[in-house]
């Protein structure tokens, strides 16, 4: 049993998951992070986790298909508002990512779980400087629909970790490190500074998430016997609804723990579709 100092991860990542509170889970997400560093944390579990399927999210944002979404431009103070709402929400549901990861798969070594602890830890003050960041525009988190696409992959994947990884870390998340120095470059050119700020911080941060990733992802396949290059191009095959989309930030991919095969692939599907 775990002395009176202890808090059990998975009891933490259960009362993230399905309590629709957003302040309560950055305060809760935080303060996972400081039990972390005060080696107060446990890593039992003495139980099943919950349907992916009854995961509880705050009222607002009103969520809706990609395919749904107004398309708006960052022309405009309210494009800006737009793209930097649509950007918060990406983060806010990595919170929801990082956290289902860790209680979702269990078994596995402690590693796994203070990796993906120190993720959500981050996700969660990125969020908290977007939000902040919307005020400029007199807006705040949840004031406009946000896309349901990132959660659907999870729910498509919660039976299976390398499918996880594969999708969310290594597909999804990792468009971000292929697009965002263009989009720094953007605000960068219009002059605004503190929104590169951000932008850096979470770039920067980013590469470390997807690089995590990676490393799981290949330690796990070699761990099962399988080949990490091929299952994983298996798996982006079997679960992502069409190709990813390119180019590819090459350098900053190899970075992250892609392999050059890797993203000779995803350069190659590209032309051979």
């Amino acid at each position: 049993m775990p002395s009176e100092k202890q808090h059990i991860l998975f009891g933490l990542a259960e009362s993230c998951l399905f309590r629709g509170d957003l302040d309560g889970l950055l305060e809760q997400t935080h303060q996972a992070r400081r039990y972390l560093d005060l080696k107060q944390l446990c890593f039992n579990s003495d139980d099943d986790p919950k349907p992916i399927s009854h995961t509880v999210f705050p009222d607002r944002p009103i969520l809706m298909m990609p395919k749904d979404m107004p398309r708006r431009g960052t022309e405009t103070l309210a494009g800006q508002g737009a793209f930097f709402h649509a950007l918060a929400h990406i983060e806010f549901v990595a919170i929801y990512l990082a956290w289902d990861i860790i209680y979702r798969f269990r078994g596995l070594p402690a590693q796994f779980y203070i990796d993906w602890l120190i993720i959500a830890d981050e996700e969660a003050t990125h969020f908290e400087m977007l939000r902040q960041h919307l005020q400029q525009f007199n807006a705040d988190y949840g004031d406009l629909p946000a896309h349901s696409g990132l959660w659907w992959h999870a729910r498509e994947t919660e039976h299976d970790i390398l499918a996880r990884l594969a999708i969310v870390p290594r597909c999804m998340e990792a468009r971000g490190l292929d697009v965002t120095p263009g989009v720094m470059a953007k605000f960068a050119a219009s002059g605004d500074q503190a929104a590169v700020a951000i932008l850096q911080r979470i770039y920067e941060d980013e590469i470390g998430h997807v690089e995590r990733g990676s490393f799981w992802f290949n330690t796990l396949a070699e761990q099962a016997g399988l080949d990490p290059e091929v299952h994983y191009k298996n798996m982006l095959l079997g679960f992502y609804k069409g190709k990813p989309k390119g180019p590819f930030n090459r350098e900053v991919r190899l970075k992250a723990g892609f392999t050059a095969g890797e993203i000779d692939w995803l350069e190659d599907s590209l032309t051979t579709g």
